[in-house]
């Protein structure tokens, strides 16, 4: 019963963060699952059988509020179920050993992305609700982004949300409810791959229900928090935490690493409080200028996501 709830928490605590940002549910999940001991390939098995719900209940609101671009969700959403099938399936062959060190490595590299994303480079603003961009992107981006998303554990919305969003030719809320929805796809076909390759072999379903109660739980108050908690801020606390628990795991499987631990966490965690302090300021900043259109209509994306 108490593995139950510590699960719910973790479902509870990630959607918070994902709703918050548009993006974090895995990344911050299998994070915290690896250090409950789960092995990588059934962590990652475990998030994405429990995003299925996720998925649909957060690809439901943004239809209903039309934020969807369904060009987008087809060019972006296949590949990267393609993609997805094929990281799970590769994730499910690798021996816990060598599964381990990859994921954590995936995991700090997309830590590190997400901290600096949001301590020092704001998100581009645009108004267009159809997205311009085309297969030349959006295939490879898709494809790469599935793949990441199922070896890391997590990694769709760190690597689409960001790169759209970032391109400035689309808007938030369209970028963000397309992601979003073509995300069932994705985690569609990883959950496929793992259990095609593991079978139900380690994964406990009650486990996989308890992420998925706490992650419906969290949906409604993600978007008040939103409203009270600075994006920006969050998105560094959740990419210093991601860093500090992949170099935790990292410690017990690179000789590296582990000689140098000490380190390494002192360097990361330095970096972690300097990125708030860079955050907070940025805040404080925006905070104190008028408030522009654009920002109110991303923070409508962020509280419906």
């Amino acid at each position: 019963m108490r593995k139950l709830l510590t699960f719910a928490l973790v479902g509870f605590g990630a959607q918070l963060v994902d709703g918050a940002m548009g993006m974090g549910y895995g990344v911050t999940s299998t994070s915290l699952l690896l250090l409950a001991g789960l092995t990588p390939a059934v962590a990652s098995a475990s998030v994405h059988l429990a995003e299925l719900g996720t998925n649909i209940a957060s690809a439901v609101t943004h239809w209903k509020l039309g934020n969807v671009d369904w060009r987008l969700v087809g060019r972006l959403g296949v590949p990267g179920a393609i993609g997805a099938f094929a990281g799970a399936t590769i994730l499910s062959r690798l021996s816990t050993e060598a599964a381990a060190p990859v994921m954590a490595a995936i995991l700090l590299v997309l830590g590190a992305y997400i901290l600096i994303r949001f301590a020092l480079r704001p998100p581009a603003v645009a108004s267009a609700r159809v997205s311009p961009h085309g297969k030349k992107l959006l295939s490879p981006l898709g494809l790469v982004g599935g793949f990441i998303d199922a070896t890391g554990g997590g990694g769709w919305g760190p690597v689409t949300t960001t790169t759209l969003v970032s391109a400035g030719k689309t808007s938030p809320r369209t970028v963000v409810g397309s992601v979003d929805t073509s995300e069932f796809l994705v985690t569609a076909f990883a959950s496929l791959g793992f259990l095609i390759g593991l079978g139900t072999a380690g994964i406990n379903f009650g486990f996989v229900g308890a992420l998925l109660v706490g992650g419906l739980l969290a949906a409604p108050l993600a978007a008040w928090l939103v409203s009270r908690l600075p994006a920006a801020v969050l998105g560094v606390g959740v990419g210093g935490l991601v860093i500090i628990t992949s170099l935790r795991t990292l410690t017990k499987s690179v000789d590296l690493v582990a000689t140098n631990a000490g380190i390494l966490r002192a360097v990361a965690l330095s970096a972690w409080a300097l990125a708030i302090g860079i955050a907070v300021v940025r805040h404080r900043r925006s905070s104190s200028s008028p408030e522009r259109p654009e920002a109110r209509d991303d923070e409508l994306v962020t509280a419906a996501s």
